[in-house]
């Protein structure tokens, strides 16, 4: 993949010319560059002179000997770094930090050519408390057993917020939920069948490979939106619980019913119910987001809703965080130019579905067809293609904003939309990653990552194998305690939601890489850019802008 390519931040420098503070960087952004710097460590060609018969020049060391004294001097590298650790933290202090509410940019964005700001509502324009994934878990076992008639056991299951993270896959064929690299491969320490993390071994009998191919790839599911937190727990505890009391089941139809379920609390109205009757308990008021949306349309720029939600659950939802911001509650919709209810994402981009007026006093639909909107009417329905006929709005002067990777993004992306993926767990992970307890650990696990890669190069004789299998031993013992506490800093049971344990990126982060020009946590990251502004990729990304960590003093040292 072109957009994995590594680009070379910068030229090989010479110890001499670098400080603690540099070499600390290089240690957490190139794995690499690091031991030898941070440890006094040299990289030495190892050179051995041939003679003429073939054999060793007698004033070379021998082969074992010659191992020997690398692994030797591996092991006063690793000596050298244990003490070195102690100073790390000290030595982070000044390194740049990212931005938790920074805007990250995938692809070149100019603003100022953005005449028309779209918007998904849940989890974009409206954010959510954690009871709402616990709503949602409840209220879908429950259709499990009083329609589906599972046992009734599963009733005494409880929402584990610690578990989930977004951006997973399940596997229909084989029950498993997947953690997915850039690549396609399965984290290997983020594959679990119900509660179960299975080990690497059982994974590679599995599948035979770590990596998953075109064809497994065919039956896996992906859970790349906030509402799948609850729909990642119930599967696993299904499982889970059909495991303990040994019955049998086929992991398809599990999933399906599950899906039914979730579909089922969505579609049914039931949890739009629970929601208004309730809004503090489930929706975070910002005002903020009104903000921005104020300052859009100061500047001239059109606006338009675009949600698979209905009016009613739309209207009571923005009426509430409009509460106390000395605004009418109903004024939130003098603020868009096109709103559209029931879109039926992600099918609205490819459907030739018609647009439909809706009386959002009677509740019903006009039967007449729709050749223009109207500011002060809401749509129901429709697609893209008549969207774009009505408005007459080109492609590269809209961007969408949303959450869901699939269902909200691709379609415009692929129509020739900007988009702007709102990434809500993008700003706590931004800031584990800017603390010293993480870069500490960060640096350790590429120390120890380059004193393994040096000792792989050592030339061992079987004779000398057993200072070779000690050393091995112990830093690898090292790498698994920094990837296990890295880990746990995020989430215990699957890591960061952008990262994988090796500290590459994961499959979320190359949908993101993929479907989003821009991405930030939340819309109003906006209002501190000015509206004529020149989104630019980082010269020297790897992967995810936010992972890139540069400073100005690194650059004068060329």
């Amino acid at each position: 993949m072109a957009a994995a390519t590594r680009r070379s931040l910068l030229p090989f420098l010479s110890a001499g010319q670098m400080n603690m503070e540099s070499v600390l960087w290089m240690c957490s952004r190139r794995p690499g560059w690091q031991a030898g710097f941070l440890l006094g460590g040299s990289r030495r060609r190892l050179s051995i002179t041939v003679a003429p018969d073939g054999g060793a020049d007698d004033q070379k060391c021998p082969l074992d000997a010659i191992s020997v004294d690398e692994i030797e001097k591996i092991r006063d590298e690793y000596e050298q770094a244990k003490r070195n650790f102690l100073n790390i933290p000290a030595a982070l202090k000044e390194m740049p930090k990212m931005n938790p509410k920074g805007i990250y940019v995938n692809r070149n964005v100019r603003l100022d050519d953005i005449e028309v700001y779209g918007f998904d509502y849940d989890y974009t324009l409206a954010h959510y408390s954690g009871n709402l994934h616990r709503l949602i878990y409840d209220l879908a076992k429950k259709h499990l057993v009083n329609e589906l008639r599972y046992p009734e056991s599963c009733l005494q299951f409880e929402y584990d917020p610690t578990f989930p993270i977004r951006g997973l896959c399940y596997d229909r064929l084989r029950g498993c939920l997947l953690k997915l690299d850039f690549f396609g491969s399965i984290e290997p320490d983020g594959c679990f069948f119900g509660r179960q993390k299975l080990s690497l071994e059982k994974i590679k009998e599995m599948y035979g490979t770590r990596h998953i191919g075109r064809a497994q790839a065919r039956v896996l599911v992906g859970l790349m939106d906030f509402f799948c937190f609850s729909e990642v727990c119930l599967i696993a505890d299904i499982i889970q619980h059909f495991m303990d009391a040994n019955l049998e089941f086929d992991a398809s139809n599990v999933y399906e019913d599950i899906s039914q379920a979730i579909q089922h609390v969505h579609k049914s109205g039931l949890l739009h119910k629970e929601i208004l009757s309730d809004p503090p308990k489930y929706l975070v008021k910002n005002s903020q987001v009104f903000g921005l949306l104020k300052k859009l349309k100061e500047k001239g720029k059109k606006l338009f809703l675009l949600t698979n939600s209905p009016y009613s659950f739309v209207d009571g939802g923005m009426s509430y965080m409009l509460e106390g911001n000395n605004d009418d509650r109903n004024s939130w919709r003098e603020l868009f130019d096109v709103v559209i209810a029931k879109a039926s994402k992600p099918n609205f981009y490819t459907s030739d579905h018609p647009f439909r007026c809706y009386d959002t006093v009677n509740d019903t639909l006009a039967f007449t067809a729709v050749d223009k909107f109207l500011p002060d009417q809401v749509y129901y329905h429709g697609c893209l293609k008549s969207f774009l006929q009505i408005t007459k709005w080109k492609g590269p002067e809209v961007i969408y904003f949303g959450d869901h990777l699939f269902s909200d993004l691709r379609g415009p992306s692929k129509a020739g939309w900007r988009t702007a993926a709102i990434i809500h767990e993008l700003e706590s992970e931004i800031k584990i990653q800017n603390s010293d307890s993480y870069r500490s650990q960060q640096a350790k696990f590429h120390i120890i990552e380059e004193l393994l890669r040096k000792l792989y190069a050592t030339v061992v004789s079987s004779e000398r194998g057993q200072a070779y299998r000690q050393m091995a031993h112990e830093l690898n013992a090292e790498r698994r305690h920094c990837r296990s506490t890295m880990r746990s800093m995020f989430n215990n049971f699957f890591g960061a939601t952008f990262l994988t344990d090796t500290s590459q990126e994961s499959a979320f982060a190359y949908h993101i890489h993929q479907y989003a020009d821009i991405y930030t946590s939340s819309p109003e990251n906006f209002l501190s850019c000015s509206l004529d502004s020149w989104l630019h990729v980082p010269y020297d990304i790897k992967i995810m802008p936010h992972h890139v960590k540069v400073t100005s003093s690194l650059l004068k040292m060329q």
